[in-house]
């Protein structure tokens, strides 16, 4: 396989967070495929990184996996889709278990072509080019099953009338599907900016946060089904194996809820 020629660098933070989550803590999280593409990632590619910062990224990993397995069991055939793909390789981790699923991956255009190339095509799954928010995505799927949207790492980089548009949107095209995302609470927001901004990298600034999931729900005229936080197993599961400055990190993040997962039911017009 090639090296990861004219992949952005962005796309590898989360899979070299799984790939370290899966080789300091695999009786929490193991990717196998993050793993088979670690010799192809550059040098650097972990720059900057620390065991809380992988940690919290793969921990979104861990809750949605454990989100997307019950919506398979609840419906044996299901729609599944991740927007915002980038090389996200849940398909990898859960697709011999449920194979009821049918996998889409929707991403702008070079990632979708930087995805096929590293991750190959697959069967039982569609990579889908384009702008997420320009709904193109909504026309490939088959919506004669249940349907599941999720995004993550996404919604950030936005600002809330934005995502409640896309929502909105999204009940429109796919009316009565559930969808799952990942949200910082707005004090949490305020510390994220602050480290951004220390490393320069002001292009990267986040915008959008929840503190009121209900209330954030009622504006979209979703149903939240429910609000989880991201550390509950991590902590209970490893404990002392964590450094201390991590278990602090992980047990504020618990108290002040400064990290959660959303998973919503959307609008169904069709009554």
């Amino acid at each position: 396989m090639e090296k990861f020629e004219g992949v952005a660098n962005t796309l590898f933070v989360p899979l070299t967070a799984r790939i370290a989550v899966s080789k300091e803590f695999p009786e929490y999280f193991t990717d196998q495929k993050a793993l088979e593409l670690e010799p192809y990632l550059p040098e650097d590619a972990a720059k900057g990184s620390s065991q809380y910062s992988n940690l919290a990224s793969v921990a979104r990993y861990y809750n949605t996996d454990r989100m997307i397995a019950a919506f398979a069991k609840e419906h044996r055939e299901c729609s599944v889709v991740l927007l915002g793909a980038g090389l996200e390789t849940a398909y990898d981790r859960l697709h011999e278990k449920y194979p009821g699923i049918r996998w889409y991956a929707a991403d702008l255009p070079e990632v979708i072509e930087a995805r096929r190339r590293v991750l190959g095509r697959r069967e039982g799954e569609t990579t889908i080019p384009g702008d997420m928010f320009q709904m193109e995505w909504a026309g490939q799927l088959d919506a004669s099953v249940p349907v599941l949207l999720l995004i993550s790492g996404v919604f950030q980089y936005f600002h809330e009338d934005e995502v409640i548009a896309f929502i909105q949107n999204c009940s429109t095209a796919v009316p009565g599907a559930e969808m799952i995302f990942d949200a910082t609470s707005k004090a949490g927001l305020l510390y994220t900016n602050w480290f951004i901004r220390r490393t320069g990298n002001t292009d990267a600034l986040m915008y959008f946060g929840v503190d009121d999931s209900k209330g954030f729900a009622d504006k979209c005229g979703a149903v939240l089904l429910e609000e989880r936080t991201f550390f509950p197993d991590a902590l209970q599961m490893l404990g002392k194996k964590l450094s201390l400055v991590t278990r602090i990190s992980m047990r504020t993040a618990e108290r002040k809820k400064l990290v959660k997962i959303l998973h919503l039911r959307l609008a169904d017009s069709r009554g």
